[in-house]
């Protein structure tokens, strides 16, 4: 099996189909379903294929193992911002955080890479198995845990670990609300 080649050209025509579709018309700034999913990078896992989401339905969040990291607080903490100005409030409280992390993670071969993960989670090398990189339903548990503590009293915050073999996701940790 050969790898194709995409370069700007057939992104383009590609952009030219989809263009065509008309899909993105009318569609918000917000997602229609207040939902922000958060997502590994990996091109097996896009969280809207995975998830069977539309465009315009949801905030997709992707860095290196869909983990919750400083720059994906600051992230959070930015577009909360946006929302405050679109809106004039924090949003609905109905929102829905959503981590998504997935077997067969090339984050757990980063484990043998201590000091890239120290500085990507911005945690000292001590605390670092509590990250959980090698494991990505301890990962979830661990992610959602953070977002329950940095997130505003209301919203809804899940875990799901994807199975890239079977292409079944498992409900990890249900929507529960964050407390006040």
């Amino acid at each position: 099996m050969t790898d194709t080649v995409i370069d700007t050209d057939e992104l383009a025509e590609r952009n030219a189909r989809f263009a065509d579709g008309g899909s993105f018309a009318g569609l918000k700034l917000m997602p229609r379903g207040s939902l922000t999913v958060i997502g590994c990078v990996d091109p097996r896992v896009d969280p809207s294929d995975v998830l069977g989401l539309q465009l315009g339905e949801a905030a997709v969040i992707r860095n290196v193992g869909g983990r919750v990291t400083p720059a994906t607080l600051r992230t959070l903490e930015m577009l909360s911002k946006v929302v405050q100005a679109r809106t004039g409030g924090p949003g609905p409280r109905d929102n829905h955080y959503a981590v998504l992390h997935h077997t067969d993670c090339g984050i757990t071969d980063l484990a043998a890479f201590p000091e890239l993960l120290t500085d990507y989670f911005d945690v000292a090398a001590a605390d670092l198995d509590a990250k959980a990189v090698t494991d990505p339903v301890a990962a979830v548990r661990a992610d959602v845990g953070i977002l329950r503590q940095k997130l505003r009293a209301g919203v809804f915050v899940s875990g799901l670990v994807y199975d890239v073999t079977t292409g079944l996701v498992d409900i990890v940790v249900p929507p529960e609300r964050v407390a006040a």
